[in-house]
């Protein structure tokens, strides 16, 4: 997709220009009155701005039209050996990419036009982290009582940004625990579908244990069903120096208990299965007994679609979770449904992570560290559509 804008005195000249060079065939993405030049807000001149597009099939299909025409030759397609290098998908796809952003932030702006500009790009700027409406409306509101109220954004109108959004998840997040393990239960244990990385997780909680904490820790592991997940512990378990416990019923996990009852807390590895089989969640009863003194964290990743991580909540839902640990935040760019979440099942975070080394990609989670991912890489910037 080729897009272009155009700046003309009037919107016939515009259309002229887009005509002359996109040909008959372009679409009209936006079009919008601005003014240039002046001098000290005075004496400016009126421009149409036109933002238009137009498929690059289509545009190759006219350059071939042409060349016939002007040759009276017939084409023949070239043979395998004969072809030339095409472009590449990926630029198609990093063009289309840049369309759909563009006509999703008009109909933001659509959307927001009701609250003043300053405002508007910050919950522009949300929208594409994928923040709920409901939310976003909400603090829509509340930046605008704050302008008010004699909060202006002043010089710096982007640490001002950062500094409200920061003020307004406060509110929002009040009573909603965050932050890592209280340390106050024996037991932690670590629950979510397959893939999420729930044990590279459970080592990094357990690294702080040991290195930071000093405290005496062991591993228990229910997740049976793959070899590699109980190497991979025991490896960790090699690299902290504690002992690990492989169980396969709950009289065993009950031994694995006994077992470690004089150590300061015991981590619980589970397997992770597929979310919407209601049975994995009673398989999860047959084996840990959760009526001990446990800490339980549902790990989600960030890169799954928000309705799944509704669902796989949905269906741990008969399980006391204590918070959520959201992973693979470094393979995303779109942080929203960490709130969408929490906001709607009133579960705070505990953790994020951003890779697999052990312990360093895992940080902890409060209003400053949501605050900075949300608004991390906001600029102000006039509008140009």
């Amino acid at each position: 997709m080729k897009v272009k804008k155009y700046a003309a005195p009037s919107m016939h000249e515009a259309m002229k220009k887009v005509r002359s060079e996109l040909g008959d065939d372009a679409v009209i993405l936006n079009s919008k009155i601005a003014y240039t030049g002046g001098f000290m807000g005075l004496f400016k001149k009126k421009m149409i701005e036109v933002i238009a597009a137009i498929d690059p099939e289509v545009e190759s299909e006219k350059v071939v039209m042409s060349r016939m025409k002007a040759t009276s030759a017939p084409i023949t397609p070239p043979s395998p050996s004969e072809k030339k290098y095409e472009v590449p998908n990926i630029l198609v796809e990093s063009e289309l990419k840049e369309l759909k952003q563009m006509i999703s932030t008009i109909k933001s702006k659509n959307q927001f036009e009701k609250f003043a500009e300053d405002v508007q790009g910050i919950l522009i700027f949300l929208k594409n982290h994928d923040m709920s409406d409901t939310t976003l409306f909400r603090l829509g509101d509340y930046l605008e009582e704050r302008i008010k109220s004699g909060f202006l954004p002043g010089n710096n109108r982007n640490e001002w940004a950062k500094q409200e959004v920061k003020h307004f998840l406060e509110g929002l997040l009040e009573g909603i625990a965050l932050g890592g393990m209280s340390y106050k239960k024996k037991y932690i244990n670590v629950i979510g579908p397959t893939g999420v990385g729930k044990t590279t997780t459970l080592a990094k909680m357990a690294a702080e244990a040991v290195i930071e904490k000093r405290m005496k820790i062991a591993f228990i592991t229910t997740d049976t069903y793959r070899i590699a997940a109980i190497e991979q512990l025991k490896t960790y378990a090699g690299l902290l120096n504690v002992p690990v416990e492989v169980v396969y019923k709950i009289e065993e996990f009950k031994k694995a208990i006994d077992k470690f009852q004089d150590y300061d807390h015991v981590f619980i590895d589970t397997a992770g299965r597929n979310f919407r089989e209601k049975k994995y969640v009673e398989d999860l009863r047959e084996i840990i007994d959760f009526d001990q003194q446990m800490e339980t964290f549902l790990v989600l990743s960030l890169t799954s679609k928000e309705r799944d991580m509704k669902e796989i909540i949905s269906q741990f839902s008969s399980i006391d979770i204590d918070r959520f640990i959201f992973t693979k935040l470094d393979e995303t760019s779109s942080y929203g449904s960490m709130i969408n979440m929490m906001t709607e099942v009133k579960i705070g975070t505990s953790y994020v992570t951003t890779g697999q080394d052990v312990p360093e990609d895992i940080t902890e989670v409060d209003v400053e560290e949501i605050g900075h991912l949300l608004m991390k890489g906001f600029r102000y910037e006039r509008s140009s559509i």
